[in-house]
């Protein structure tokens, strides 16, 4: 049992397990081993004190090796869930369950928004894991949803055993190919179904599914933990970085604007020190 999860590798999760593990507390911390790919990207960052004109390539570079210098190595397994139960937490990823006290969400701005009816239909035909829940489609209709060649093994995975797969790749030159695959050059804009997935909604069309695999890096907090509540695409929190969720706090771009990493690092700063206040009251 750890004493708080971190969900994210950014400036905002890299904060937030410096801060906590100074304070002494226990923490698992989910990102990639590089870090934020979208951090590194930045040209030329002129508004971090004390690291003026800094490329953001030599940020994570610099993030990364303070992170690592206090033994703090990120877990790289995407999270697919977060569920409360008796005040205390399991996070969910596609190889393990994690135990937690509390939470803090550093997801990033979603770059690839949920569709219409996802977070409804999630565990009821939507899965996130091809590995997990693959067998229970075996022989059945199923759509996949790819934002990234590199989950492309997944997906073969799930053409070998479906019936019939109706393909929807975010990218160009998808290498998928069979008998059994259909490949729609569209973005899912919806997904319908009462207690179940039934029917996938995209632009000029669409078609009737037993399930549907949405294969991504980063899901929607709204997604990960029931009842968080929203505001206009971000997470909604207090002065102290907490959520609605009693033990789940959120710090960086996914509490909203402005996504810079000054703010980031604060916000994640501020969200271990109120988690482990929580801690304290337990």
């Amino acid at each position: 049992m750890y004493d708080v999860a971190i969900i994210g590798g950014g400036p905002a999760g890299v904060s937030a397990a410096i801060n906590v593990k100074l304070l002494g507390k226990t923490v698992v911390w989910f990102g990639e081993h590089d870090l934020s790919n979208k951090g590194a990207l930045a040209e030329n960052i002129k508004n971090y004190p004390g690291l003026y004109a800094i490329t953001g390539k030599e940020l994570m570079w610099a993030f990364k090796n303070h992170a690592e210098s206090m033994e703090l190595i990120p877990v790289d397994e995407i999270v697919t869930g977060v569920y409360g139960k008796g005040g205390k937490f399991d996070v969910l990823t596609k190889e393990n369950v994690y135990k937690a006290k509390s939470v803090i969400l550093a997801t990033g701005a979603q770059s690839i928004q949920s569709a219409e009816g996802e977070s409804r239909l999630v565990g009821k035909g939507i899965s996130y894991c091809a590995t997990c829940d693959g067998f229970l489609y075996r022989g059945k209709t199923i759509g996949v949803y790819l934002t990234e060649k590199k989950y492309e093994h997944e997906a073969a995975f799930l053409c070998e055993i479906a019936k019939e797969v109706y393909l929807f790749p975010l990218y160009k030159n998808c290498e998928i190919k069979g008998d059994n695959v259909k490949i729609i050059l569209k973005k899912p804009t919806a997904f319908l179904g009462n207690e179940r997935i039934e029917e996938i909604i995209y632009a000029g069309g669409k078609c009737k599914v037993d399930g549907m695999f949405i294969l991504k890096s980063a899901i929607s907090p709204a997604v990960l933990v029931r009842d968080v509540r929203m505001d206009e695409g971000h997470v909604w929190v207090d002065r102290n970085m907490a959520t609605s969720v009693l033990g789940v706090f959120a710090a960086g771009d996914c509490t909203g604007r402005p996504y810079q990493y000054a703010k980031a690092v604060g916000e994640g700063n501020v969200a271990a020190h109120s988690a482990v206040e929580y801690l304290s009251k337990l």
